[in-house]
């Protein structure tokens, strides 16, 4: 199956998608280091690096899947809030890339702060436009520490599909497994520079990990976000002030702080995943990410509910 990426980022899911058996025709990103992040990882991709408001879809029209992680400043609570009075919402380009291209389904990402009340009339506004296309829709919240990512993330996924496709669609549930804790998740990370104090810190480390955040061009930083979320690392004895260009040497004293590599990890990507660029705007990448692994547990399911359909139809021609 093809797929067409858009807001693509980092390409946390276009990396679960491919997981999920998609083939990405192209992927659209505005950030030059998010694109260099791409090629580098994979050279075989088609990157269209600009603003998606300049792409034409016209030529993928009849694509598999079109999918992507639209801007969420306008929907977090993070930020103001301002919805479709924000010029960073980009869900009506969204759409109309959608409109041009005619996908089998369609999946949209965004945070938690969609589904709040004030935005209904967004959402519904959002869910007519498509099913006057001829889609069946669908928003659903899930959270990544529900697929093994070691990560208190809620995120949101739209879905539509086209309606002969729609009644072989499940959501995906929720894994049996707990994720692992940040200790176990990064004791061999913060273990490479022989740092001594590492067994006692996994000890205290024994829980998943908040939200990623910091990864705002207006006001992130290489940093693990307000004071809050701060205080949160810190309950699993970790500085969240800074990152570090490296792990603990070995008579470091005090609570470690993260490397990009390690966040990485805790967004759920592999540890051949490279981000090109220098720290700051190498964790914006991270902090900005879909979990891989969320995307996969969704696009499978997508997957599966076309070649249902398109097996459907094979059988109804045979008869």
């Amino acid at each position: 199956m093809d797929s067409l990426e858009l807001c693509a980022g980092a390409g946390g899911q276009a990396l679960g998608l491919e997981r999920a058996g998609f083939e990405h025709r192209a992927l659209v990103e505005i950030d030059s280091h998010a694109c260099a992040t791409l090629r580098h990882n994979r050279p075989q991709w088609d990157i269209r690096e600009g603003d998606l408001t300049a792409f034409n879809a016209d030529s993928f029209r009849g694509i598999d899947l079109v999918a992507g992680g639209v801007p969420c400043p306008p929907f977090s609570k993070a930020g103001k809030q301002l919805g479709s009075q924000d010029e960073r919402d980009l869900f009506p380009q969204a759409i109309r890339v959608v409109d041009e291209s005619r996908p089998k389904a369609v999946m949209l990402e965004n945070v938690r702060g969609l589904l709040d009340p004030m935005f209904k009339d967004y959402r519904e506004k959002i869910s007519l436009q498509l099913q006057a296309l001829g889609y069946w829709t669908d928003w659903h919240l899930f959270n990544a520490a529900d697929f093994g990512v070691c990560q208190l993330r809620p995120r949101v996924i739209f879905v539509a599909l086209q309606r002969d496709i729609a009644p072989h669609f499940r959501w995906p549930a929720p894994s049996m497994t707990l994720p692992p804790t940040v200790g176990e998740l990064l004791g061999d990370l913060m273990a490479e520079r022989h740092w001594e104090g590492v067994t006692d810190w996994q000890q205290g480390a024994n829980n998943i990990a908040p939200t990623l955040v910091g990864g705002s061009k207006k006001h992130g930083g290489p940093d693990l976000g307000p004071t809050r979320a701060r205080q949160a690392w810190a309950a699993l004895g970790v500085n969240g002030s800074s990152l570090a260009d490296h792990a603990p040497d070995p008579d470091f004293i005090g609570m470690p702080r993260l490397t990009v590599r390690m966040c990485a990890r805790i967004q759920g990507f592999p540890d051949d995943w490279h981000f090109v660029g220098k720290k700051t705007p190498s964790y914006r990448q991270v902090g900005n990410a879909f979990p891989p692994p969320v995307a996969h547990a969704v696009g499978k399911r997508i997957a599966q509910a076309i070649e249902a359909a398109a097996t459907e139809r094979l059988s109804r021609k045979v008869a």
